[in-house]
């Protein structure tokens, strides 16, 4: 037993990690990348509403403003050149004169005459005659434009302020990624929680590994991304986020740690890139959560602490505890020399295994019970250069 625990035992001595790397994706989801040289500016106009829309919030009010600030002033320009053009302004004082618009003695005049168009809010001391053709035209252009203006305009700010960003902040990832056993497997977990009442439909799980490489033909490739299985296959990846749940990438053969160590791990220069969607439940729009685990941020032979309780008719979660992890006996070796240590001691234990002829043949003639032979027992042997072996014991 005590040669087990030594096995499963963290390796007292551990080599200098590697730091100071740049992320690919902060923690609070935020891409750590910049558009550069970007001269094809025009492209940007091109989807004028998803420009104004991903503006700052400063940027996106400025242009609110300026879009009715600019029309006002455009076509209260306009009713003073026609006012102008008419004679009105040099008529004021005769009765008899028929004006295009009532009252509308400058440009002040002009321009909360167009306010009071733009935004139909009604007509009270100036208001426009019928013996203006010209402004009658004018009338309705600016009460077509100011429509345009005001469905443009105010579907913007309601995009942006009914925009899904601020729900993804409720969303909350565990700090540190653990590698530890599950049934046997050497598995990569990370925990994933939701802060709110309303929960996330449709929630689904991805992982990237984001690591550069360089191919055979010499091609260095990098930030490659390689996706990590979390259960696509079976299904897995859907999440009923009611409580905070414990995403498991298994290490198997397919996996890109199939040989890494845990001295390799701590060696190597790698970001893992986890992608919570799912759609908003009272306004149905999609929400994206991201977070990202550096070198550093992968802690070999922990497991994360629980969280869920039971309490008088319901459970409780526990978001205190909710980055705690613990240490568990977890071998040092990668995933691959693990399952051959496993298949080796199959193997043995296959052949070991006697007989009933065996048994007969072996069976003393002087008692009447055969000779068994003792059972077999799993031993876990760890060694300095990260290589398990599994041995039976009597």
């Amino acid at each position: 037993m005590a040669q087990e625990n030594a096995a499963f035992s963290p390796v007292s001595e551990e080599p200098p990690r590697r730091r100071g790397r740049q992320r690919y994706v902060e923690k609070d989801g935020r891409c750590n990348v910049q558009q550069g040289n970007v001269r094809e500016t025009y492209r940007y106009l091109t989807d004028l509403f998803t420009t104004l829309v991903d503006l700052q919030w400063r940027l996106s009010l400025l242009f609110f403003v300026l879009a009715y600030a600019l029309t006002w002033l455009f076509f209260g320009a306009i009713w003073w050149l026609i006012a102008y053009g008419r004679g009105d302004l040099e008529h004021l004082e005769d009765t008899a004169w028929t004006p295009c618009v009532n009252n509308l003695n400058g440009f002040v005049a002009a321009f909360l005459f167009s306010i009071e168009t733009e935004t139909t809010i009604g007509y009270g001391h100036r208001v426009i005659t019928d013996q203006c053709p010209e402004g009658i035209v004018l009338l309705l252009l600016q009460a077509i434009l100011g429509s345009m203006v005001n469905a443009f305009m105010v579907g913007c700010m309601f995009v942006k302020i009914s925009q899904p960003n601020k729900r993804a902040a409720t969303l909350v990832f565990s700090s540190h990624a653990v590698v530890s056993l599950r049934d046997g497997r050497l598995c990569l977990m990370f925990r994933v929680g939701d802060l709110r009442s309303s929960h996330i439909v449709e929630a689904s799980i991805r992982a990237k590994l984001i690591r550069s490489r360089q191919t055979l033909e010499g091609e260095f490739i990098p930030l490659h991304q390689t996706d990590l299985s979390v259960g696509f296959d079976t299904g897995d990846d859907r999440l009923f986020l009611v409580s905070p749940l414990v995403i498991s990438h298994e290490i198997d053969a397919a996996s890109p740690f199939w040989e890494a160590s845990r001295r390799a791990l701590e060696r190597d220069d790698f970001e893992i890139v986890v992608i919570l969607e799912g759609m908003v439940e009272a306004t149905g729009m999609t929400c994206q959560a991201r977070s990202s685990y550096l070198v550093d941020e992968v802690l070999w032979g922990h497991r994360f602490t629980s969280v869920l309780t039971l309490e008088d008719g319901f459970y409780e979660v526990d978001y205190a505890s909710f980055h705690e992890t613990f240490e568990v006996p977890t071998p040092s070796c990668s995933a691959r020399e693990l399952a051959e240590a496993a298949a080796r001691l199959d193997a043995h234990l296959y052949w070991s295994i006697p007989s009933r002829l065996d048994e007969k043949a072996k069976k003393p003639a002087s008692s009447g019970t055969p000779c068994l032979l003792p059972s077999a027992h799993l031993s876990l042997v760890h060694s300095e250069d990260a290589s398990c072996h599994l041995s039976p014991s009597a």
